[in-house]
């Protein structure tokens, strides 16, 4: 296991930092610890937040304190190696490259050298691992972006993004839940909802959750929003052995 610590992180929160990198292995760490703690059913805590290296733990001052809770976590983080490998949950998500929606999508090919259907293939060959939500209601940050497809994000950001686009911006890829200003180079959309306040569960995935992109056409992009209008429409879910710490599938 990576070098860990701890520390407050406010009045009523603390914060364990795992090694400092990007990288699966440490997130997965990050999640072990998580599912370590959810399943203690410790007094106090009221909501833990994983993220890249990170897990914030935020909890109730009258219930537990600092000392108590540090040191019980201190005690789970080597159980918590110990749990056996997660499975994989696979969320697919359906993704219209059509140029009206990838309107940066033969800009990032001539960056890379490569046709616009390379770009396609190799967007949606892999699954991506979302390492944390986070800056929109249900942005999932992606690990796992070929490095033949990294480019910088756009100089000026536009005013406002669609919900549903797909972009990417550096070595990540990720959707907009809903609309937003954004410089992220768009490749394409997704008719699915991603966020949905009123839904029993707004969030269609969570960190450790993976996602995978399926190409899909203008009718079918079409078809798929009108299902997702009646509330007819539902991802496919896979479950599959947790292949973590492959680099051709990170």
């Amino acid at each position: 296991m990576s070098k860990v610590s701890m520390f407050p992180a406010g009045d009523q929160s603390l914060r364990i930092v795992f090694e400092n990198k990007i990288d699966q292995t440490i997130h997965k760490q990050v999640s072990q610890l998580d599912d370590a703690i959810s399943q203690k059913d410790i007094p106090g805590i009221r909501e833990t937040i994983p993220a890249f290296r990170t897990l914030t733990v935020l909890y109730d001052a009258l219930q537990t304190d600092y000392e108590t809770l540090s040191e019980t976590i201190w005690s789970l983080l080597s159980v918590s190696q110990k749990i056996p490998r997660m499975k994989k949950r696979i969320i697919e998500i359906p993704v219209c490259y059509d140029e009206q929606f990838g309107i940066d999508l033969k800009d990032v090919a001539n960056h890379a050298g490569l046709s616009a259907e390379d770009v396609i293939q190799l967007h949606s060959e892999r699954d991506y691992l979302i390492y944390m939500l986070g800056f929109l209601p249900g942005f999932a940050y992606l690990g796992g972006l070929n490095p033949v497809l990294s480019m910088p994000r756009l100089r000026t950001p536009r005013h406002k993004i669609q919900a549903g686009a797909v972009g990417i911006a550096g070595s990540q890829t990720g959707i907009y839940p809903v609309a937003s200003p954004g410089g992220w180079r768009l490749i394409g959309s997704t008719p699915v909802q991603l966020f949905d306040a009123d839904r029993e569960s707004p969030f269609l995935y969570e960190a450790g959750d993976y996602i995978r992109f399926r190409p899909v056409s203008i009718k079918e992009y079409d078809m798929i929003r009108q299902q997702v209008y009646t509330n007819t429409y539902q991802c496919k879910v896979k479950i599959e052995e947790d292949g973590y710490g492959d680099p051709g599938n990170a």
